[in-house]
């Protein structure tokens, strides 16, 4: 049995040989940020089908936390391609941010599917460093499938704390 191990660590070795010579000479991590959101737009359809359910029911609570101005300032991270537009309720102001510039187009085409929306903005950024927010400007945050792949998720929540407005007797301050 430790036979047969060694000898399959041997052929994953082999096998992922060409992408740790990529890693290496510089090439895996552009490569990745430029082909990464077309297999994100692939996976995300199949997702959102498993999940439209659960996640029209979680969305619909974003209505009831409304700014002063009757809408919701939005900031989704990690938005990846847009993949939760379509089951966010009408009004909102979405501010997307992703470290992946790539991302941008799938967003334009999602936002164009999705009118019922406003588009704020996209900003290139690290969650742990939202710096180009302001503070208390946002009204809700979204983060899907993001807190597994940061450098430090207690610095992402801190930031994600700074943005977000804060909490008055006069609206909900249920977090979900």
């Amino acid at each position: 049995m430790d036979t047969l191990v060694r000898l399959l660590q041997l052929l994953v070795l082999i096998l992922t040989l060409p992408l740790h010579l990529m890693a290496l000479l510089g090439f895996w991590e552009p490569l990745c940020k430029t082909y990464f959101p077309y297999l994100m737009a692939m996976l995300t359809v199949n997702c959102n089908r498993k999940m439209d359910s659960k996640k029209q029911e979680l969305f619909s609570q974003i209505k009831g936390l409304a700014g002063a101005s009757g809408k919701v300032a939005l900031l989704e991270l990690g938005c990846g391609t847009g993949a939760n537009f379509q089951f966010y309720p009408c009004g909102c102001r979405i501010t997307c941010l992703d470290p992946n510039p790539h991302f941008e187009k799938f967003l334009t085409k999602s936002m164009a599917k999705n009118r019922h929306l406003e588009y704020e903005r996209f900003v290139v950024a690290f969650g742990e460093d939202m710096k180009q927010l302001a503070s208390g400007s946002m009204d809700v945050v979204v983060s899907t499938l993001v807190l597994c792949s940061v450098q430090s998720p207690k610095r992402v929540l801190q930031e994600v704390r700074r943005v977000l407005r804060p909490a008055s007797t006069s609206h909900s301050t249920k977090r979900f």
